[in-house]
């Protein structure tokens, strides 16, 4: 089930649990062989120098997290040469055609993620978050928690619901292969709920090529990103 630098799945996992999980992960791969966007997002490469720009100095090991194609992070590794990039994504085909800027794949779902407890200093999500069924939100929340180091910092986008455009239109973050929608305050609660702290908010999408990041108003912004420590 999982790959990554070629160790087999845990034989110590009972069946039942080998079929729930085999079943969830052929739902995920499905939904999102189902949608082109995570390979045709033109704002890809800005949204992974907007993390490049907030990755702390220092930071060597990453995890991109629905890393598709690897577009973002093959910028994110031009950007920042120093880190060991490492991809996560369900859709075996995208993996295999990662970059040479990935040092390491993994195949499956971040509910269960084969890394040992605090071995990345960062963990990258753009527009990621969105696309997990709801039960499976925390979950994942805590498995980014485990595998962070301490001092370590969470990197995520994703599309704002409050955004004026999306209400104006009278328009739903919940389209095709969106399971749940964030709002930014309850986000940030769920981060501090799992332990992690010093979270900010900042403006993404494409509205940051005329606002930058930083104007006040988050509901100019279509996405935004969320950051947040492990300390």
């Amino acid at each position: 089930m999982w790959s990554f630098s070629g160790c087999p799945p845990s034989l110590e996992m009972p069946d039942g649990k080998i079929t729930a999980t085999r079943s969830r992960l052929d739902r995920y791969i499905a939904e999102n062989v189902a949608q082109t966007v995570a390979t045709l997002d033109q704002y890809s490469i800005e949204r992974y120098d907007q993390f490049a720009d907030h990755l702390p100095a220092g930071a060597i090991n990453v995890l991109d997290v629905g890393c598709a194609e690897g577009r973002g992070g093959a910028q994110l590794k031009m950007r920042r040469p120093e880190i060991v990039l490492t991809g996560l994504d369900c859709v075996p085909e995208r993996l295999r055609a990662l970059p040479p800027a990935y040092s390491g794949r993994i195949e499956g779902l971040t509910t269960e993620i084969p890394l040992p407890d605090r071995s990345e200093d960062a963990v990258v999500a753009g527009e990621f978050i969105e696309h997990l069924y709801p039960g499976d939100v925390d979950q994942t929340l805590c498995e980014f928690q485990r595998i962070l180091a301490v001092g370590g910092m969470l990197l995520m986008t994703t599309p704002n619901p409050d955004s004026l455009k999306l209400r104006l239109r009278r328009g739903t973050v919940l389209d095709v292969g969106h399971f749940t929608q964030h709002f930014h305050d309850v986000l940030s609660l769920r981060l501090r709920l799992h332990g992690f702290r010093r979270v900010k908010v900042r403006g993404s999408g494409k509205a940051t090529r005329y606002f930058g990041e930083k104007i006040p108003f988050l509901s100019l912004y279509g996405s935004y990103l969320i950051t947040a420590l492990k300390i």
